[in-house]
């Protein structure tokens, strides 16, 4: 019983715990223009964002490097 009732009450804690946790949604964008500390892009699924959104962008990687 007492198994139950502590499995029960993880199984809640975890539940309200994911309640508060937002989870960030990939979107494919094309930069269109750089001026400055400012970047206009081009993205698909922009109908999701507001202005004030926090984005994180990762730039390309650079190539790889050939060795001997």
């Amino acid at each position: 019983m007492k198994k139950r009732i502590v499995s029960v009450a993880l199984a809640l804690v975890f539940a309200l715990g994911a309640v508060g946790v937002g989870y960030a949604a990939k979107v494919a964008c094309t930069v269109d223009s750089v001026e400055g500390t400012k970047v206009i892009m081009t993205c698909e699924g922009a109908d999701k964002m507001k202005a004030g959104d926090k984005v994180k962008v990762t730039p390309p990687k650079a190539g790889g490097v050939e060795g001997c």
